[in-house]
């Protein structure tokens, strides 16, 4: 329960923006709208939109492109499915507002529907906390003429016997009127949505009006009757048995919290009734579902039908658990990139001032945050998927003090620290911090791994940060093996992106083993076997490089000879070394540089490790680090020369 006490108080601490509408930008550059449902309220994609005047005539109808509407709406209601014909209070399908769809449809069996519509929303409309705008609509939806009155406008289309077209067949009937362009299936399962018109007035939507929202509100909290001890309050409150839905989008039916198994082992065998399980207040169940919806739509990353969420309770935003925090929304301030720069202008490598950089980074996300040092904030985690349909589970939840979540992200972006490559604005730029679990999935799984394979990832990537747990070794050795396989790559980015990462995990999982620290600085005076080794496939590497020039763009021997290398090191670097020689020929005088380096770090091996013992991955460390500094080495010679 304690997670739905962590939504209830999110609800509470944002109730100033209830009812606010909100946009975002997608990553295809859609507009998303989202906000924070009022008690008593969901929402619906609606197809068409009628408008009426205050004497409840109506004044224009017209097809929307399936636009999100907010409706209020009952238990019975937001629970409805199959034949249980239970309609929402006021925008519903047209079988439940329009008087006169049995006649357009001769689905006798749904009379009732429309009936039982009319019953509830007259006695809002009768009951202290009616409104103008509601009392509109009512005296328009008890004429009967809805379905007739939008084929007049042609809105809905009728075949020749009279009846609603069920499809639209485009050639004999020409092509689809715009309802069949947004309707799935018949023109039965369209949604109407109402507005009233006020001459001379400008006046919110009914949808958006938050005087309409308070005042059903308070309406269907008159009807709310049998109360019992909530289990996330303590109080004495009316209860509910039948929780929202709708939770990762609009067409979601997976539920957190339900019991309609009576006669299964759901609760049976240790309570009487579902509720003895788990009692949890009306407006408790609404304010946590609906803050969990907002912060979804808000913030939530999805993945394969997966939530992965992060939270406070007094803000918000805050950095998600693994994201590179030097391109999160929270970054962009002058002075932190200023000092960066200069700090990585003086000592380019150094492990002090990247673990600088790390903490300079934390603390300008906390001043943006407006955290303070001493902050009594929680920071809430929560994974959420569902196995099935109609069911929600909670895979993972912790809260944390505000701190106690900084240090472990803290600690996490400077033992993952190593230098990335990714493209931002068609450009490629360099950074210095930890992979993403995207990234992490995409370096241990393949290019384009599915999205199955990366909510796995993330899922189990959770606990190494806020736990302190190990990378899983499968991870890792699965990074290790495709970045020693740079031929499976297309593009050569690809392969540098997966050796970037495969670093990062490997000099994170021997920091968490043996306490090693290492740096992407080369370490020259590491004895170290795998890391000598892997120093050597370095040199000759940038050797060929060299000598091929940048007109030759294919693969290098070492490249090519990377896997069998790192299985049998001894005999590969043998032919390795033969096929060098021609390079070394060519590059003459520049050649010696090299030859002489390979000399040196052969020299610091011990005799008895040149053997064909498999490499760690920490032979990827000395490979990275003794190719940077070669590259690095070049670029300043030419730039003085």
């Amino acid at each position: 329960m304690s997670y739905l006490r962590a939504l209830f108080n999110t609800y509470e601490e944002n109730e100033a923006q209830v009812g606010e509408i909100f946009s975002k930008e997608t990553k295809d550059k859609k507009v998303l709208e989202y906000t924070l449902l009022p008690i008593s309220h969901t929402t619906q994609t609606a197809h068409i939109e009628m408008i009426i005047n205050l004497d409840g005539t109506l004044y224009d109808a017209k097809v929307i492109g399936k636009i999100n509407t907010i409706l209020p709406f009952t238990e019975s209601s937001g629970s409805r499915s199959g034949k249980n014909y239970v309609s929402h209070m006021l925008q519903d399908k047209l079988m439940y507002v329009a008087g006169d769809y049995v006649a357009f449809t001769q689905e006798e069996d749904k009379r009732d529907a429309h009936l039982h519509y009319l019953e509830q929303l007259g006695e809002w409309c009768d009951s202290h906390y009616s409104h103008p705008h509601i009392q509109a609509i009512y005296e328009y939806v008890k004429k009967g003429t809805l379905i007739q009155d939008l084929v007049e406008r042609s809105i809905l289309h009728l075949t020749e016997a009279g009846l609603l077209h069920s499809k639209w067949d485009t050639k004999q009937d020409g092509d689809k009127p715009p309802i069949f362009q947004m309707l799935a299936g018949a023109q039965e399962s369209a949604f109407v949505r109402f507005n009233v018109h006020v001459p001379g007035e400008i006046t919110d939507p009914v949808w958006s009006n938050k005087d309409i929202y308070d005042a059903y509100s308070q309406f269907y909290n008159t009807k709310l009757q049998e109360s019992d001890i909530c289990y996330v309050t303590g109080e004495y409150l009316p209860f509910t048995v039948r929780h929202p839905n709708k939770l990762r989008n609009s067409g979601d039916k997976a539920k957190l919290i339900s019991a309609n198994d009576s006669s299964g082992f759901t609760y049976r065998g240790r309570f009487k009734d579902s509720f003895e399980a788990a009692n949890i207040s009306y407006d408790v169940s609404q304010k946590a579902h609906n803050a969990l919806k907002w912060l979804i739509e808000r913030q939530g990353k999805q993945v394969d039908g997966r939530i992965f969420l992060v939270w406070g309770s007094k803000n918000p935003d805050m950095p998600y658990v693994a994201d590179d925090l030097s391109s999160s929304v929270f970054t962009g301030w002058n002075d932190f990139l200023v000092q960066r720069d200069a700090m990585l202008a003086q000592k380019a490598d150094t492990k002090k001032v990247l673990a600088d950089q790390h903490s300079l980074l934390i603390s300008g996300i906390k001043k943006n945050l407006n955290i303070q040092e001493h902050d009594d904030e929680k920071v809430y985690i929560l994974t959420l998927d569902a196995a099935t349909p109609g069911r929600l589970a909670v895979l993972y939840y912790r809260d944390l003090d505000i701190k106690d979540y900084f240090d472990k992200l803290l600690i996490w972006h400077k033992d993952c620290s190593w230098r990335h490559t990714r493209k931002k604005e068609n450009e490629w730029v360099q950074y210095f911090g930890s992979p993403s679990f995207y990234t992490i999935a995409h370096a241990a799984y393949g290019p384009r791994p599915s999205d199955k394979v990366v909510k796995g990832v993330i899922e189990r990537m959770l606990p190494c940060i806020l736990d302190g747990r190990k990378i899983p070794i499968d991870i890792v050795r699965s990074a290790i093996v495709r970045a020693s396989n740079p031929q499976f790559y297309d593009q050569m980015w690809e392969w540098e992106q997966v050796l970037g990462v495969a670093c990062s995990l490997v000099k994170k999982h021997y920091f968490d083993k043996d306490k090693e620290v290492y740096t992407m600085a080369l370490d020259t005076t590491s004895p170290e076997r795998d890391y000598l080794f892997g120093r050597l496939l370095a040199v000759a590497d940038v050797l060929e490089r060299n000598a091929l020039g940048k007109e030759e763009n294919r693969p290098t021997n070492a490249l090519r000879y990377m896997n069998a290398f790192s299985r049998h090191p001894a005999r590969t670097w043998e032919t390795i070394q033969r096929n060098l020689q021609p390079y070394q020929m060519k590059l003459r005088e520049k050649g010696i540089y090299y030859t002489k380096l390979i000399d040196d770090i052969g020299a610091q091996m011990d005799i008895k490790d040149f053997t064909d013992e498999p490499l760690s991955g920490k032979y990827l460390l000395g490979y990275y680090s003794q190719r940077q500094a070669l590259y690095t080495k070049k670029e300043k010679n030419e730039e003085e020369s």
